[in-house]
């Protein structure tokens, strides 16, 4: 199950009490104080792991806690410290104050490890606090608590690539042609419910990560279909694959699809918009009215939009696509 948002609660360690102690063995003259301090509380750690790519396991296991300082002992032994505890989250989690909504961490890359809630210092105990004109205090400190936060993480893929469209123009068939992803595919709406994805290899050991944004209709920054729990996810990627089914099994238009899902991209950041596209037609194999790809066509070209048409069922134009999506890549990186 694919799960992108969850809250969990972390507590550091509490630090250990500090003691109150006096030594008075037969043969240590004037021993005086010997309280020790109490150890620290373990901190909590979150660590990116690219193992993970979903936020489930938080489902179960909601709280996490280090563990606590121990107390103070007597001939100035020091309390053991608390062990510190990492808690693993998925590549691309953005960790928020669920209470302030202040962003704390965003896990960009593997092994990324970030402190977020500090363990309590240990108290001091009363050997501490001797001095010249106090030879036998009797003062000790409590351990501080450890911090306590209420967390919100929220996944967002990290892909170069994301495949966007309608519901059943044909995303979950292109990325298992391109790919060795192996998506659910079916001809009815939302065939697709969780985001998909893919290694695409160029050659010369080039690769890049393509992903299919399922649930995008009009409406969509609204919640209306799925669109506003996945649009989120394409918010890294680097390029956009705008996929339009040109055949007539729709009964739409591909040129006022295209300005419904820029749209609703708009609407929800207007940023989204602004990403590199290219515009694929998709489904030629099916092509009755070959009218409707050239108007596409020459949309395009008006609008300055690179355009490409393949078939991803028969494979048809998607092996030029993957070098078409690596070249634009590389100028992405560059400029």
């Amino acid at each position: 199950m694919f799960i992108d948002r969850a809250k969990i609660w972390i507590k550091a360690g509490d630090g250990g009490s500090g003691c109150v102690a006096f030594r008075r063995e037969k043969f240590v003259p004037r021993g005086g104080p010997s309280g020790g301090d109490g150890g620290n509380g373990g901190d909590v750690y979150l660590e990116a792991n690219d193992q993970l790519n979903t936020l489930l396991h938080f489902r179960y296991n909601p709280e996490y806690s280090a563990p606590r300082g121990a107390h103070g002992e007597g001939s100035k032994c020091a309390g053991r410290d608390g062990e510190d505890i990492i808690v693993k989250v998925p590549v691309g989690t953005l960790v928020k104050n669920f209470d302030t909504g202040e962003v704390l961490a965003d896990f960009v890359e593997p092994g990324q490890k970030v402190l977020l809630a500090k363990g309590g210092r240990g108290g001091f105990g009363n050997a501490h606090f001797v001095s010249s004109i106090n030879r036998a205090p009797r003062r000790w400190e409590v351990g501080a608590p450890g911090q306590v936060l209420h967390l919100e993480l929220e996944l967002k893929l990290l892909a170069d690539v994301g495949i966007i469209g309608f519901p059943n123009v044909g995303k979950s068939t292109l990325i298992s042609r391109i790919s060795a992803a192996k998506p659910k595919i079916a001809d009815y709406p939302f065939t697709t419910l969780t985001p998909n994805l893919g290694v695409v290899e160029v050659g010369d050991y080039k690769q890049f990560v393509v992903a299919d944004i399922p649930g995008l209709i009009e409406g969509a920054h609204e919640g209306a279909g799925l669109g506003l729990q996945f649009l989120r996810h394409i918010e890294r990627t680097k390029l956009l694959l705008h996929l339009i089914d040109v055949s007539s099994a729709t009964g739409r238009d591909p040129i006022e699809d295209y300005q419904i899902i820029t749209k609703e991209l708009k609407t929800y950041r207007t940023d989204l918009a602004n990403k590199p596209v290219i515009v694929i037609a998709n489904k030629i194999d099916s092509l009755d009215e070959p009218e409707r790809l050239e108007k596409l066509h020459q949309f395009c070209d008006k609008q300055n939009l690179q355009f490409h048409k393949i078939s991803a069922v028969s494979g048809e134009g998607t092996k030029e696509l993957i070098y078409i999506v690596a070249k634009a890549l590389e100028k992405i990186a560059i400029s």
